[in-house]
């Protein structure tokens, strides 16, 4: 849990940093609103990728991937 923490730091910082650099540079003419898309955009799609991740896991060490063997009573030959 330590470690996420940290991630989620550093990925902050860097997030604050390339937001500063950019927003000082000329170049960029993005107005309020579209950063608010692009925040949540990149916020929505990181959440959805590790939700699913997190299921996958999940699902992995319940058992609910494993092989299912159905049991065919006396149709066997």
């Amino acid at each position: 849990m330590k470690l996420l923490w940290i991630v989620l730091g550093l990925s902050a910082a860097g997030t604050a940093a390339f937001l500063a650099v950019a927003s000082a540079w000329s170049g960029w003419a993005l107005t309020f609103h579209l950063w608010i898309a692009l925040g949540l955009g990149v916020f929505l799609s990181l959440a959805l990728g590790g939700g699913l991740t997190a299921l996958m896991f999940y699902s992995a060490r319940q058992g609910y991937d494993d092989r299912v063997e159905l049991d065919r009573g006396d149709e066997r030959n």
